[in-house]
């Protein structure tokens, strides 16, 4: 076991450097930059901006020279621990990214969508498998095809028109309410806080909840088709002994492979959800610093949450042999 994980931590170094070297290169090759989109708006209150002011510019965010030269500018940083400064904030990166406020808005937003999403997709999908081609079946059906069609803009913003505008039992957008002032702590502004976290959480679990319930509805008529649930049945086990130890067990494995998957979901926040609501969550900043070009923060984002699929998928492997004692580690 012990070997396993240091070979697979190597070729993670190894992936996490290819990751890095593209996503530098993509960033390096957009239209526009940040210097550009500052030029913009100082020729709007300027005359002219001179060539050699432009040149000076670029060499001071770094943006000087080819596109190697930079990456290893970068990362030659990184490897002493300085992850740069934000173009936007001229603050450091990581304590822009690792805010306690902002990624811990998200953390809660997608920590509780999860624990959400799993208690309802898990037993639809099981029981849509068990009632196949019944009403009950075509009723999950179509709730997963609304929650893998919709976009998260629409349906965020469907769901802020009728609550929040209509009805007015929710909140229209941001954290607190605007001129309420509440003792931290106190039942009050964590009751205004739940509120304000409501649509966003409904919107990231409807949203969500669609493919998950696919995934168990197939891998569970899958196994409910094998033939040691036959035999099962024929012994005269008991129907929901059948299907929740026997025919559930090894429908885990795929439900584990989805938990590869989670790990950055956790912190790499709901950008579009978060942008509709007005959250200050890690999702909408890091959303804004992509529009404006900021490499810095979207470097240190992105390879923050590859760090975190990689492990997301090493934890996945090893949970394999945990779920089911047949898959052995070499």
């Amino acid at each position: 076991m012990f070997k396993y994980i240091l070979k697979r931590i190597g070729i993670s170094i190894l992936i996490l450097l290819g990751v890095s070297v593209l996503l530098y290169t993509l960033l390096r090759c957009m239209p526009t930059d940040f210097v550009q989109n500052r030029i913009v708006a100082l020729s709007q209150t300027t005359d002219a901006v001179s060539e050699e002011f432009i040149q000076k510019m670029y060499a001071a965010y770094g943006l000087d020279g080819s596109i190697l030269e930079g990456y290893f500018r970068w990362i030659g940083n990184v490897l002493q621990g300085d992850f740069g400064t934000s173009f936007i904030s001229s603050r450091p990166v990581v304590s822009e990214i690792f805010n306690a406020d902002r990624i811990g808005t998200s953390f809660f937003v997608a920590a509780v969508a999860t624990v959400f999403e799993f208690m309802i997709a898990i037993p639809l999908g099981i029981t849509a498998a068990t009632h196949q081609y019944s009403i009950r079946d075509y009723v999950v059906t179509v709730f997963v095809l609304i929650g893998i069609s919709l976009p998260s803009f629409f349906f965020g913003q469907m769901l802020k028109n009728i609550f929040a505008y209509e009805l007015g039992w929710f909140p229209v957008s941001g954290m607190k309410d605007a001129g309420m002032s509440y003792a931290p702590g106190s039942p009050e502004a964590l009751m205004d806080y739940l509120r304000h976290m409501f649509l966003p959480i409904l919107t990231v679990v409807v949203l969500s909840i669609g493919g998950r319930m696919r995934m168990t509805r197939t891998n569970m008529l899958e196994v409910l088709n094998a033939d040691y649930i036959r035999t099962a049945r024929a012994k005269g086990l008991k129907e929901n002994k059948v299907i929740y130890k026997h025919a559930f067990r090894n429908t885990m494995i795929p439900i584990v492979t989805g938990l590869a998957g989670l790990i950055p979901s956790l912190f790499s926040g709901a950008m579009i959800t978060e942008s509709v609501f007005d959250l200050t969550g890690i999702g909408s900043y890091a959303l804004n610093a992509m529009q404006q070009g900021d490499i810095p923060v979207i470097m240190t984002y992105n390879m923050f949450l590859a760090a975190l699929a990689v492990l997301g998928v090493l934890l996945a492997d090893l949970m394999y042999a945990v779920v089911d004692p047949r898959v052995k580690l070499a």
